[in-house]
């Protein structure tokens, strides 16, 4: 029986892994994988796995496990993949650059459809079959596309000001690479990705294995 309760946000989060591990084993030709093999994979307990998948329903049998492509299917339509989704890319320099040129958004369910940077030296570049376009068109191209989700890759002193205007233009979920806390509506999703934020939280047990 499908539990009514909305999963927490921890449990969003582990999908696209379990969807990736999926891939990986259907690839290997594995057709059949238990939830202690799949957990073994990503390092979360075979309980959690369950725990997680009952938000949505009843998949594996026990004994038996999961069919591995039935399951993949679940998940993506779950986070919905089973369509593209549009995606703008704010900031061009070379980690929107490399962002720009990433192989793998493709091929997962997102389409980048718009490269937009307030450099005008920029403005007109070409990166594969996109053209780096003004900041100013950045709310016609979301309107086109009906694309709501944003990457920003800009300085953290504009970050805020571009995030305001995806808002405002439409976007309702944001991945940001600028080194601050983003203000945004309860109803626009943030996620961050900080390296060296990433990098400083493992210093800690480096320093302490060092003795400083």
């Amino acid at each position: 029986m499908e539990r009514l309760d909305a999963p927490p946000d921890v449990v969003i989060r582990r999908l696209p892994l379990y969807a990736r591990s999926l891939r990986y084993l259907l690839e290997e030709g594995v057709h059949s994988v238990s939830s202690q093999e799949l957990g073994e994979r990503i390092n979360v307990t075979a309980a959690q796995i369950r725990k997680d998948l009952s938000y949505f329903g009843e998949f594996g049998k026990q004994g038996i496990g999961y069919d591995v492509e039935k399951l993949l299917n679940h998940i993506e339509r779950i986070l919905g993949l089973t369509h593209k989704w549009p995606v703008v890319l704010v900031g061009v320099g070379s980690l929107g650059q490399a962002i720009a040129r990433y192989e793998g958004f493709h091929s997962q369910g997102l389409q980048i459809v718009g490269l937009f940077d307030a450099d005008p030296a920029k403005v007109g570049q070409q990166i594969g079959d996109l053209t780096i376009q003004d900041f100013s068109q950045l709310r016609a191209v979301i309107r086109e596309h009906h694309a709501r989700l944003a990457i920003i890759a800009v300085p953290a002193t504009v970050a805020q000001s571009v995030a305001d205007q995806l808002v405002e233009a439409g976007v309702r979920a944001i991945l940001n690479y600028a080194p601050v806390v983003l203000q945004t509506p309860e109803d626009v999703w943030v996620r961050y990705i900080d390296p060296v934020a990433v990098l400083h939280s493992m210093t800690y047990y480096l320093a302490r294995e060092g003795g400083e």
